[in-house]
């Protein structure tokens, strides 16, 4: 039997208790989307299922409850905590769905600063962590743009990675231990060791599982040595990507390890460095650490960039300021959404990865058909933020006017056809369609192609662990992938 709405906010009211349940009809309405559709938000608009109820969460045993009274009535869960999802993952797919909010498990528990892990609850927020962190000389080393905003099991869920991450790396390699609750209820911690071989790393199972598995209520993660006195910053100028990228694979093949590496082509240059840009590309590093590792990497790294004559050097200090103010806020979110209905322009990013060979010829495609293929594009273009010793990522961002359309229909007319085509080129290459921000609902129509034969894996999995497809329907895989 389908339960009512009235009847699921009872039932949560028994588990949690009545003030951890939200049933205010704006935030329903604002929690029944993420930032894939803030053009609809921004507008007032609002046409996926609203929540019953959004269920407020302070312990595991309060998700175990939780989900296995789900599990039985087959109601979908949406897993949340920052709530600064970019690719769908928070819409439902289905009717009278909850809001499993972990945002209030707010305890650090544990800083052990003699095996250099913190163990925190899912609803820490990251920045806050960090600046209790660094206050110690510590740091964990992961700082994505969304820092102000994002939480320990989001970051999780999601297979976050961070600015810094060409030196340490995205949250998979930060990971040490966690626990989570699967659909079942069952409450299951996965132990604190630097390493074992004792079969798969299970940990794979909850790390980017995108709240479409399970709910993570508490992670821990290695933490590093934070020394700030010691950065050193390189910025270039540059004639073409393609020379960008030749000088990152260099970089990496050569052993350095700088924690920033980033690339950025003329139009995405303008936006971040049009004070000394000057129409061309922008080549930067930031390396940190032990001084001199800082010194080596730093040296290192800028030799290799002098033996190229057309790739010109700018004060360092220009990059350090830029760097200090790249972080994205609710005031930031709030300047957006000024100037989205001001000038009905609308900006987004899709990020993807290829190996060295393919990822400029997956840019070429890209920039060429987008504005060919879809209307009203005012600009494309993209910079490399992440690089490996075997490829690298690419963030496209891309703007479009909103031309003689009702808010709910921007998404089809522009959005989803600009995906669609940066996806179609990214896996015509051998690239991955997603490097970070997750598959969401937005891209989960091309799973299939992005895994090839190892679907198989994948599909299993989901189909094991989740059989009434109750955890976050539709994100990752299709709902109609997995019920035929």
């Amino acid at each position: 039997m389908t339960l009512t709405r009235e009847a699921i906010v009872n039932k949560m009211e028994e588990f949690v208790g009545k003030e951890n349940i939200l049933t205010n009809e704006t935030v329903l309405k604002e929690s029944s989307v993420d930032r894939y559709r803030k053009y609809e938000e921004y507008n007032g608009v609002f046409t996926r299922p609203i929540p019953a109820a959004i269920v407020k969460v302070h312990s595991a045993e309060e998700v175990s409850k939780v989900l296995s009274f789900c599990n039985e009535h087959k109601i979908n869960v949406i897993p949340r905590t920052g709530n600064s999802a970019l690719e769908r993952m928070l819409e439902s797919t289905k009717e009278n769905h909850i809001i499993l909010d972990g945002s209030e498990m707010k305890e650090i528990i544990k800083i052990d600063e003699y095996n250099m892990q913190v163990t925190t609850g899912a609803g820490v927020e990251l920045e806050a962590l960090e600046e209790l962190l660094r206050k110690k000389g510590l740091t964990t080393g992961h700082s994505p743009q969304s820092k102000p905003l994002a939480q320990m099991g989001g970051l999780v869920a999601v297979r976050s990675i961070g600015q810094f991450s060409t030196l340490y790396g995205g949250i998979e390699d930060m990971i040490v231990g966690l626990e989570a609750v699967f659909p079942n209820g069952e409450i299951t911690r996965i132990k604190n060791v630097p390493r074992r071989a004792a079969g798969p790393d299970i940990r794979h199972v909850v790390v980017g599982n995108e709240g479409a598995l399970c709910f993570i209520t508490e992670v821990t993660v290695k933490i590093f040595p934070y020394m700030p006195e010691n950065n050193k910053f390189l910025g270039y100028t540059l004639d073409n990507l393609s020379t960008g990228f030749e000088i990152l694979r260099k970089v990496m093949v050569s052993g350095y390890k700088p924690s920033v590496a980033r690339l950025y082509d003329e139009a995405d240059a303008v936006g971040h460095f049009s004070h000394f840009a000057d129409g061309k590309c922008v080549l930067l590093f930031m390396a940190e650490g032990a001084k001199t590792v800082a010194e080596a990497n730093h040296k290192g790294i800028a030799e290799l960039v002098a033996e190229y004559s057309d790739v010109k050097q700018v004060d360092s200090q220009l990059i350090e300021d830029w760097f200090n103010q790249l972080n994205w806020g609710p005031a930031q979110v709030e300047e957006e959404r000024e100037e989205i209905l001001q000038t009905e322009n609308v900006g987004f990013t899709t990020e993807i990865a290829s190996d060295w060979e393919n990822i400029h010829k997956i840019y070429e495609a890209v920039v060429k058909r987008v504005p060919a293929e879809v209307p009203d594009v005012t600009w494309i273009g993209g910079h490399s933020s992440h690089s490996y010793i075997n490829g690298t990522n690419l963030y496209f961002v891309y703007y479009y006017n909103i031309v003689d359309i009702k808010p709910e229909e921007e998404i089809t007319k522009y959005h989803n056809p600009i995906n669609q085509i940066i996806v179609e080129e990214s896996l015509k290459h051998g690239g991955t369609m997603v490097h970070h921000h997750g598959v969401g609902k937005a891209r989960a129509p091309w799973i299939k192609e992005e895994y090839g034969s190892s679907y198989y894996i994948l599909e299993t999995l989901m189909k094991a662990f989740d059989p009434n497809n109750i955890m976050n329907a539709g994100n990752i895989i299709p709902t109609e992938f997995l019920e035929n």
